[in-house]
């Protein structure tokens, strides 16, 4: 193979890579929205974080997502000090199936004051998929990624070293029987061949289970460690 040729493979692959949200048609999803309580006291910009949420809570219905996670806590009347994000995935449906990420931050930076150094995804199962795939499709928006018990799709692990631009916090149980643990492990597997320095921190819970969503309330650490990651402008 001539260098000619070498130089076209790896341009037609370069441009492959980059044009996987572009290939994706935009979407609207409905939402909802928690903004901290002295938001309208203080004219500052506040952190974003979007929850995406796991394969039970796909549909039309938004309370449907106040069944865990963040929307749980916020209908607790637990306080955050950062805006958030919370799309509902229709039924039949994917997180990676459409652009959803570009026309929700457009809707949000349109009506809210955001600080765009900070901008974090979480994610729980379903929704820890969706963490990876719109970090891996958009890596310069965001600051830092928390996926619980996720992974990512056979032919995302191709531009796998999107992911190295992230701070990532990945938690998995080693006994769970619907994602497997062995999930996580491969993201952290491929992130070593990154010539970047590796940001992948992972937590494995040991002889846990699937259902680990009990961190978003009992695990505090999660959003300090969110908050203390800030984009390089």
């Amino acid at each position: 193979m001539n260098y000619k040729s070498s130089f076209l493979i790896i341009l037609i692959t370069l441009l492959t890579l980059n044009s996987y949200s572009q290939q994706k048609v935009a979407a609207k999803y409905d939402y909802l929205l928690y903004v901290p309580k002295d938001y309208s006291k203080e004219n500052k910009k506040y952190p974003l974080v979007i929850y995406l949420h796991g394969g039970g809570q796909k549909g039309n219905d938004l309370n449907k997502l106040k069944t865990y996670g963040l929307p749980y806590l916020v209908e607790k009347g637990q306080n955050f000090d950062f805006i958030i994000a919370s799309p509902q995935c229709p039924d039949n449906k994917y997180w990676s199936t459409e652009n959803w990420f570009e026309t929700l931050f457009a809707d949000l930076e349109a009506k809210y004051r955001i600080d765009k150094s900070r901008i974090y995804i979480t994610g729980i199962s379903m929704g820890g998929y969706g963490a990876y795939i719109t970090a891996l499709d958009f890596p310069d928006q965001f600051a830092a990624a928390v996926a619980l018990c996720g992974g990512v799709n056979d032919s995302d692990l191709t531009r796998i070293c999107n992911l190295s631009k992230i701070q990532i916090w990945a938690f998995h149980g080693t006994a769970d029987d619907k994602i497997p643990f062995s999930e996580t492990e491969r993201i952290a597997k491929g992130l070593e061949s990154c010539k970047t320095k590796n940001k992948f921190k992972f937590t494995r819970l040991e002889n846990e289970g699937h259902e680990i969503q009990y961190l978003y309330e009992t695990n505090p650490e999660i959003y300090k460690w969110m908050l203390e990651q800030k984009k390089s402008k």
